[in-house]
């Protein structure tokens, strides 16, 4: 028997007092659907994302949800007042039974629910509210961007958290890596209209390439048909004219329907000059080291990058690595050691905060103040790696129309922002490019064009990002920031850091026995034979199969923590008493639980033997 859908989108219309923004869009949700949501920026991601979750009304359509479906969305910007700490705010709508949802998320997450809310950064704030749509538990989760401001371990963490979870979902993100891991389906929102791909994201990018391929080959055979038609309207015969109105008529039809079909948006005009080359030798740390109120951020490190270098800079939220960027580029100095700059540095940076752009100024005004790009005695004019462009037309290279330029930065989504950050420091001349976590907020054409942009640069590249694919298609050495002030440089990128690490610095394999587990632990399997005949049974498993034995450890942790939680809060003695509706409730969830890990542990102890042969 089919079962309802969770959301259905009919006929759904949106615009904002110019062409619409969705036209015509039908979609539907059904349970256990693993989504991914695309589009460029601007082109209605966040705001369709709202409308499923009913916080923006639609201009036509309707909006229904199955018999008693609740919809969870990631708020970008949450709205703390009136709660002391991100706990209180993200604890609001749970019952004190299922507290401990929210400090597992916290704990994975790695965010404090004792933070101030009122001094929290903007990226604790959206950690706390992916928290709370995490413990919450919704049927059908809504996320926009849900990596940024995670780390690697978080978004490997989260990753995991939403594989094994019963709820669907749509995630709307750059991170192509995330995205692979994740998506079984992808929504494509491109000029107004949804494309829907039953395959991983993937998949999407030789399916998009195709779809537009048919698109140029349709618009081309209309072209020809219009301008054959157009031929025998100009040299048809007078007396046959009168009969063939309705030839004419059809080709008015022909070019009232090539003028509606709405243009492919084009990709930003990217493009760096490295200048003059600096020397050889760019950077050269000698045994930094450096700490704030006690805690140490770098002991004892040393690096030399050499020009054309890409180094990129990994590790855990507060392990330093803003720190140890402004350290090798000099802006900080540190405590003890030396940094010697090499000649002849060009340097342009592009920050996490986007703390550069003046919010409350509009885009023109962030370019032609800005002392690096002013023209003398122009105010329309900027200058471009050497050369002056009307303010507009440079613009218009990063996707900005003419209506953007006198708005103010603060209207600007956040990968638009992004762009106008690209479009400063892409103006200058540099031969040495510091970025702090650039792949925020861009979309997926952009993130490509700035990949392929640096691949080419002749300059040297210094970068944090918890971009896992960007850092593998950019970096050529990966530091390590592992925390107490330990840093390790390892060459290539973050798989290549992977396999370089020892076996004891490393996690153990998804597919080993799980640790954390009160009572007994299971028997291991037997060594694996060293013959073929355990490599033929190695493969014995399907893929469905050996994907579930890669998963199941982290499952039973999972049941493994919450059943401690619970074991925790039976443990009062004055529960019962006090509060007999909680105390049964967390007896239920305490049996359901321990039942779910003894199976866990049985499954995994039979796929594992089957593996081992």
């Amino acid at each position: 028997m089919a079962r309802a859908p969770l959301l259905q989108l009919s006929d759904l219309t949106l615009g904002f007092g110019g062409d619409p923004l969705i036209s015509g869009l039908d979609l539907t949700i059904q349970p256990g659907d693993r989504l991914a949501l695309v589009g460029r920026n601007g082109s209605g991601k966040s705001t369709l994302m709202k409308i499923m979750a009913g916080l923006v009304e639609p201009d036509g359509g309707a909006r229904a949800l199955g018999p008693g479906v609740t919809v969870g969305y990631m708020e970008q910007e949450p709205d703390f007042t009136g709660f002391a700490t991100l706990g209180d705010w993200a604890a609001q709508a749970l019952p004190p039974e299922e507290q401990y949802r929210l400090e597992l998320a916290a704990e994975g997450l790695g965010f404090d629910p004792a933070l101030p809310a009122d001094t929290a950064s903007g990226g604790e704030r959206r950690r706390a509210a992916l928290a709370r749509l995490l413990a919450e538990d919704p049927a059908l989760m809504l996320l926009d961007e849900p990596t940024n401001h995670l780390d690697i371990a978080a978004i490997t963490w989260l990753e995991d958290r939403l594989r094994q979870g019963r709820a669907a979902y749509l995630i709307i993100s750059h991170d192509r890596a995330f995205l692979n891991a994740l998506s079984r389906a992808v929504l494509w929102l491109d000029r107004g209209q949804m494309r829907r791909l039953d395959k991983g994201f993937a998949h999407f990018e030789d399916w998009r390439e195709t779809v537009w391929a048919a698109e140029d080959e349709a618009r081309h055979k209309l072209d020809r048909k219009i301008k054959a038609e157009a031929r025998w309207a100009v040299e048809g015969i007078s007396a046959r004219r009168k009969r063939n109105q309705g030839r004419v008529r059809a080709l008015a039809a022909l070019r009232a329907e090539r003028a509606g079909q709405i243009r492919r948006q084009g990709t930003a005009a990217l493009a760096l000059d490295a200048g003059q080359a600096s020397g050889k030798r760019v950077i050269e740390a000698q045994g930094i080291s450096k700490a704030f109120d006690g805690q140490v951020i770098l002991s004892d490190f040393s690096l030399r990058v050499l020009r054309g270098d890409r180094v990129a800079l990994v590790g855990p939220n507060g392990a330093g690595k803003t720190t140890l960027l402004k350290l090798l580029t000099g802006e900080t100095a540190p405590d003890s050691g030396t940094v010697t700059l090499g000649t002849g540095l060009e340097m342009a940076v592009f920050d996490q905060n986007r703390a550069r752009l003046k919010l409350d100024a509009s885009l023109w005004e962030n370019l032609t103040l800005d002392p690096e790009m002013r023209v003398s005695g122009q105010s329309d004019q900027v200058m471009v790696r050497g050369q002056p462009r009307h303010v507009v037309g440079y613009l218009k290279d990063f996707l900005f129309d003419e209506a953007q330029a006198r708005a103010p930065v603060r209207a600007l989504s956040g990968g638009e922002r992004a762009r106008l950050m690209l479009a400063r420091i892409m103006a200058r001349q540099s031969n040495l490019l510091v970025l702090d976590e650039p792949t925020n907020d861009l979309d997926i054409e952009t993130l490509d064009l700035l990949q392929d942009l640096l691949g080419s640069y002749d300059g040297t590249v210094l970068m944090v990002s918890h971009d896992r694919d960007f850092i593998d298609r950019i970096a050529t050495t990966t530091l390590m920031m592992q925390g107490a002030g330990r840093v390790t440089a390892y060459a290539g990128g973050w798989s290549d850091m992977l396999a370089q690490q020892p076996e004891a610095a490393t996690p153990a394999p998804k597919a080993a026995r799980p640790a954390a587990r009160k009572g007994p632990l299971p028997t291991d399997p037997a060594p694996k034979p060293a013959n073929k005949s355990a490599n033929k049974s190695t493969v014995a498993l399907s893929f469905t199969e050996r994907h579930r034995l890669d998963s199941l450890p982290a499952e039973i942790d999972r049941l493994t923590a919450e059943i401690a939680k619970l074991e925790t809060l039976l443990a009062d003695p004055d529960l019962y008493s006090r509060e007999p509706v909680k105390f049964a409730r967390a007896t239920e969830a305490l049996s359901q639980r321990q039942q779910a890990l003894a199976a866990a542990e049985e499954e995994w102890l039979t796929l594992a033997e089957r593996a081992e042969g």
